[in-house]
């Protein structure tokens, strides 16, 4: 993985919820190719999927990824290749969902006012500098810690522990 994202953004409100990441009617499904063409579909942007390219920036206001705890939130927008999402704040537990499926998820106080649907976005994770590319307008960000660096530089925590695991055994032999 990248230390730093550039794509272009795509931006929400406040109080983005769950079930407007990916709506609860479509919790049925779970191979990726289903879960992903459904990414903010219940939200104002409900064909996110069509337009969004790999790389690109979710841009939100407070409290996004705010209600239930189903990981398909989380899963909707790895399945887009998000490269980042960019928010004032999250809620908690979507916050963990998303850091450890390997999608960077950072915290930035008044970013909805810096950034603007259609800017490109540049993001570096380890300073936590933030550049719209568009306007040339910065923002800082608490730069990501190397345990989460770690956990996204290898794809999620589960490929993060079983490289773990795989170093472990290689050392034993």
């Amino acid at each position: 993985m990248k230390t730093v994202a550039e794509g272009v953004a795509y931006v929400f409100g406040n109080n983005i919820d769950t079930d407007q990441i990916y709506p609860g009617k479509y919790v049925e499904f779970t191979e990726m190719e289903d879960i992903r063409q459904y990414a903010m579909s219940g939200s104002e942007e409900p064909d996110l999927a069509k337009v969004f390219q790999p790389g690109d920036i979710i841009v939100a206001g407070t409290n996004f990824g705010c209600g239930s705890s189903r990981e398909h939130a989380a899963m909707t927008l790895k399945g887009i290749a998000v490269g980042a999402i960019l928010a004032e704040s999250f809620g908690r537990i979507f916050y963990r969902n998303a850091i450890n499926l390997g999608i960077p998820a950072i915290t930035c106080k008044g970013i909805r006012s810096l950034v603007h649907r259609g800017d490109k976005v540049r993001i570096d994770f380890t300073t936590g500098e933030i550049v719209n590319e568009t306007t040339g307008e910065k923002a800082k960000a608490e730069p990501m810690n190397e345990y989460m660096m770690s956990i996204l530089q290898n794809g999620g925590i589960k490929p993060m522990i079983r490289k773990m695991q795989e170093d472990k055994k290689k050392k034993e032999l």
